[in-house]
């Protein structure tokens, strides 16, 4: 047992002036305390924000939403106005974890679970995540569940959030308040690819608290789908995951998200890929070649080739299902 003290706050900026460099905030749980049992992170300060007023979902102004940090994954999920108008978030969250951790997980500590992999969460094995410059044995060792683009010679680690890839594909906005003041990082800027740093996994300072995740208004809710391909139905990460969302006027696509799970340090977006299906017509062969434009630059290990099969027929299908799902009755 690692000794640690514990503090809770009663507003956000006493939060804030309490964190540190050795100090974590915590709220359901589900991420950190496993690491902290396994022996993979020792905080000497528990920060415990459950108290904090951030768990309210409000309209803004401009017909988006803002999620508060403490929101559950469950509350959010089953929200009248997500299922509504951001359909996508709410089948994501629901294809991660099990009802138990949705309960209890928060929706700012989704975003901040560590990466996933074999080699990370044993401590009695060499990882460049928890020891920069101890190598990365996940290259040449185990690497079914690993990354195939984004990757670096230092880590090979995939994102385990289904929620996340939803957020990349919505444009969300993710809200801080630090020392320094409040601001607000898009969602494609706010995780990190491994490069020469992999011991980060976003761009938040060590005293910045998520406050609030806001969504844009959108207009590809009817057309949207979240396809999640893993191991076994129920509790289980990722292999690889798609989530997809098409604006269409007859058959011609005039807007396009696609962002994949599973396969990357962050949810993988390309918006160079989805400004290309823009005035295409809906079909197979429109929806192939986006997954060959997205897939072009994968690199795979020894044990995780299939990713790239897998992942092609998983967008051809997912954007498949987006554009017809509107038209169910």
């Amino acid at each position: 047992m690692n000794p640690f003290h514990y503090s809770k706050p009663v507003n956000v900026q006493e939060a804030v002036h309490l964190s540190s460099g050795v100090s974590r905030f915590i709220a359901g749980g589900t991420n950190l305390l496993d690491l902290m049992k396994e022996n993979i992170s020792h905080p000497e300060h528990l920060i415990d924000i459950t108290g904090l007023p951030l768990h309210d979902i409000q309209q803004t102004a401009d017909g988006g939403l803002r999620i508060g940090a403490l929101v559950s994954n469950a509350d959010l999920a089953w929200h009248p106005l997500i299922e509504q108008r951001y359909p996508l978030l709410s089948q994501a969250i629901l294809a991660g974890a099990s009802p138990q951790l949705r309960n209890m997980a928060s929706t700012g500590g989704n975003l901040l679970q560590r990466t996933r992999c074999y080699y990370f969460y044993d401590a009695t094995v060499p990882c460049n995540k928890r020891e920069p410059g101890s190598g990365c044995p996940a290259r040449s060792g185990l690497n079914r569940i690993h990354a195939i683009l984004g990757a670096s010679e230092q880590c090979v680690a995939t994102h385990p959030s289904d929620m996340c890839v939803a957020l990349a594909a919505l444009e969300a906005r993710v809200h801080v308040e630090g020392r320094a003041g409040a601001r607000v990082i898009e969602f494609a800027d706010f995780h990190r690819l491994p490069g020469d740093a992999p011991q980060r996994d976003n761009q938040l300072a060590d005293d910045e608290l998520i406050t609030a995740i806001e969504l844009p208004a959108d207009q590809l809710a009817r057309h949207s789908h979240y396809l999640k391909v893993r191991d076994r139905a129920s509790y289980a990460f990722a292999l690889v995951s798609v989530a997809a969302a098409l604006e269409l006027n007859g058959d011609v696509i005039t807007d396009a998200r696609l962002a994949l799970g599973g396969v990357a340090h962050k949810p993988w977006r390309d918006r160079a890929v989805e400004t290309a299906l823009i005035g295409q017509a809906v079909s197979r062969e429109t929806f192939s070649n986006a997954a060959d434009a997205l897939l072009q630059d994968a690199e795979p290990l020894e044990h995780n080739g299939f990713k790239i099969k897998l992942a092609r027929r998983a967008i051809i299908r997912a954007l498949s299902d987006a554009a017809v799902a509107g038209e169910q009755p």
